[in-house]
C-alpha cells in the first residue's frame, strides 16, 4: 500500500504525531524494520533470529483515540482545538482533517470548536490557571462501531450542556453514539484528571471485540489504539506457545488485561500483573464480562508482586512499558526457569537490552518480529519468543 492512495495530510507542516509522511508505506517499513535490527546489533544479538516485519492491514483511519487539546496557535488568538504544534508545546493547531483517526473524529473536532467559538468560551490556561476548555478526547470501538465523546472543562463557568449533547447527537455521523461525557478538571497541571464525570448521554463507556472477547471501555480506561493491529500481534504472538493447556501463566505489565483473558481461554489460571489501578478494574470487569473464571489480576509492582504470589508459572509473558523491564524484576522473571519466555516490546531498544541480559540467565531469543501498528509514526512492536538454553 503507498500514500499516494491519499494526498499528503494538510496538517503535515506543523503536526510532529506523523513522522513519516511524504514516504511511502513501503519505506517506512523499510525504516522501522532497519531500526529493530540497528537496535538488536548495538546489543550485539545477531539479527539472524529477525523475521521481515509485518505491516498494517490499513494505513489510514486505523486509530481509535485521539486526546485533542484547546488552547491558540498564536497568543491572544482565536481559540483552536487540536494538537501541539511540533517544538512549541504552547501553541495548539486546529486539527479537523486527520488521516489516521476516523472521519467522524475530525467531524466532531470541527463541530465542536465552531460551538465553542460561537458562545464565546475561553480555553483553559495552564499558566494563569483560568479559562474554561481544557480538552477533547474521542474514542471509538472499532468493530462495534461505537463513539465515546468526552469534553473536558474546568468549573470555572457555565458550559451549555445540552445543547453540546443536542448538537453531536444531531451530527451526520457514520458510527453510533455511545456516550456523551463532560469530565471536570479544575486541577493545575496539564493533565487528563477528573473531578467529577457528568453523563450528558447515554454511557459512560462504549464496548469492543478482540480475539473474540468483549470489552468495556471506560473514559479513562487504556486500550489498544489500532484494535485490528493489536489483535493480529497478540494472535501471532500466541502462536508461539500453542501448549498452554492445564498450565498457569503469567501475563506480566498486562494492562486492562487482553492477552491475560485470551490466554485464560486455554490455560488453566492465568494471572496478570499491573501496577495501575484502574487498569486492573478494567481487567477484573472485562473478565466477569466474558465468563472467565479462571483469571486473577493483582494491582502491584511487578518485582514485589512476583515475590509474594506462591503459584509458580509454567509460562510468562512480558510487556512492559517504553522503558522495558528493570533488572531486579529481569532477575524475577528469569529465576523461575519456565522454558518459555515470551517478550511483547512497544520499544526496540530497550527490548534489545533486556534480550542481551536474558542470554546471562541462560535464555536465548528463537525468533522476533517486528510489527508496525502505528503507520506514518515512528512508533514499532515487537514479539520475541525465548527458550531456556
Amino acid at each position: 500500500m503507498s500514500i499516494a492512495d491519499r494526498e499528503k495530510c494538510i496538517h503535515s507542516a506543523n503536526c510532529g504525531g506523523c513522522a513519516y509522511q511524504g514516504k511511502t508505506y513501503e519505506e517506512q517499513l523499510a525504516v522501522k524494520e532497519q531500526f529493530v535490527r540497528d537496535c538488536l546489533a548495538s546489543q550485539g544479538i545477531s539479527d539472524g533470529i529477525m523475521r521481515p516485519i509485518v505491516g498494517c492491514g490499513s494505513i489510514y483511519d486505523y486509530r481509535n483515540r485521539m486526546d485533542y487539546s484547546f488552547g491558540n496557535e498564536t497568543k491572544d488568538g482565536d481559540t483552536t482545538l487540536g494538537l501541539h504544534k511540533r517544538n512549541s508545546f504552547m501553541s495548539v493547531f486546529s486539527v479537523d482533517h486527520c488521516q489516521i483517526v476516523p472521519g467522524d473524529f475530525n467531524r466532531i473536532v470541527s463541530a465542536t470548536i465552531g460551538f465553542c467559538r460561537e458562545r464565546g468560551y475561553t480555553h483553559h490556561n495552564i499558566k494563569q490557571h483560568s479559562g474554561l476548555l481544557r480538552s477533547l478526547v474521542l474514542r471509538w470501538g472499532t468493530r462495534t462501531g461505537q463513539l465515546l465523546v468526552n469534553i473536558v472543562t474546568t468549573s470555572e463557568s457555565v458550559f451549555d450542556c445540552e445543547s453540546y449533547r443536542d448538537l453531536i447527537l444531531g451530527l451526520p455521523l457514520e458510527n453510533s453514539v455511545a456516550g456523551i461525557l463532560r469530565t471536570i478538571n479544575d486541577g493545575k497541571a496539564d493533565a487528563l484528571n477528573c473531578d467529577r464525570l457528568d453523563v450528558l448521554y447515554g454511557e459512560p463507556f462504549y464496548i469492543d471485540e478482540v480475539l473474540g472477547l468483549k470489552f468495556k471501555v471506560g473514559a479513562f480506561s487504556f486500550f489498544q489504539t489500532n484494535v485490528e493491529a493489536a489483535e493480529r500481534l497478540y494472535r501471532d504472538a500466541l502462536s508461539l506457545i500453542p501448549d498452554i493447556e492445564g498450565k498457569t501463566v503469567y501475563d506480566l505489565y498486562c494492562g486492562t488485561g487482553t492477552i491475560t483473558q485470551a490466554m485464560a481461554l486455554k490455560a488453566r489460571k492465568a494471572i496478570g500483573v499491573e501496577i495501575v489501578q484502574n487498569a486492573v478494574d478494567s481487567a477484573r470487569a472485562n473478565a466477569a464480562l466474558n465468563g472467565l473464571d479462571n483469571c486473577e489480576f493483582i494491582c502491584g509492582d511487578v518485582q514485589e508482586v512476583l515475590a509474594s504470589i506462591s503459584e509458580k508459572p509454567d509460562v510468562i509473558v512480558v510487556d512492559p512499558p517504553r522503558m522495558g523491564m528493570t533488572p531486579k524484576a529481569l532477575k524475577q522473571v528469569f529465576s523461575y526457569g519456565v522454558p518459555q519466555v515470551l517478550y511483547i516490546s512497544c520499544n526496540p531498544k530497550t527490548m534489545a537490552e533486556n534480550l542481551r541480559s536474558a542470554a546471562f540467565y541462560g535464555y536465548r531469543t528463537d525468533v522476533l518480529t517486528p510489527y508496525d501498528n502505528f503507520p506514518f509514526t515512528k512508533h514499532v512492536e515487537s514479539v520475541a519468543l525465548l527458550s531456556k538454553a
